[in-house]
């Protein structure tokens, strides 16, 4: 039975300069496996810091009522230690979705397992969209 939830694949890597190059989807020679990876399940890196600052900017710019995570997400990139964090820290995007069936995210992170054992990147993660696994946005006033 297939899974009625959907999936995102997120991995880490130790270094500013790696981010950068895979930010930047510079293909050193280092990084060459990992792009070969991505390629082969036509994924895209996304740096959790950039999509954190791109729904601030777009909760300041259409209301920040309709975001139920403003206050969270811009305290996380305004602090100095979460933002080195999340600079090295890059979600992916299958076939330009941020979300997709769990089939894909299985066969993404099992690919990639390896190279956390190399040392490319220091850990891989898959997340899914059930609530009951993701904390949800306060509803309500706060006391």
């Amino acid at each position: 039975m297939a899974s009625h939830w959907q999936y995102q694949v997120r991995f880490d890597v130790k270094d500013a300069a790696t981010a950068e190059s895979v930010g930047r989807k510079l293909r050193v020679p280092a990084l060459a496996p990992l792009f070969d990876i991505l390629a082969k399940h036509r994924a895209a890196p996304k740096c959790q810091f950039d999509a954190f600052a791109e729904y601030v900017a777009a909760a300041e710019e259409h209301g920040v009522e309709n975001y139920p995570l403003y206050q969270w997400t811009k305290a996380t990139i305004e602090n100095a230690a979460k933002k080195e964090k999340y600079l090295k820290s890059f979600a992916l995007y299958v076939d330009e979705r941020e979300i997709y069936a769990k089939e894909i995210a299985d066969a993404l992170e099992a690919d990639l397992q390896p190279l956390t054992t190399s040392g490319l990147i220091t850990r891989v993660s898959k997340y899914d969209t059930n609530p009951a696994n993701n904390p949800q946005p306060r509803q309500g006033p706060r006391d």
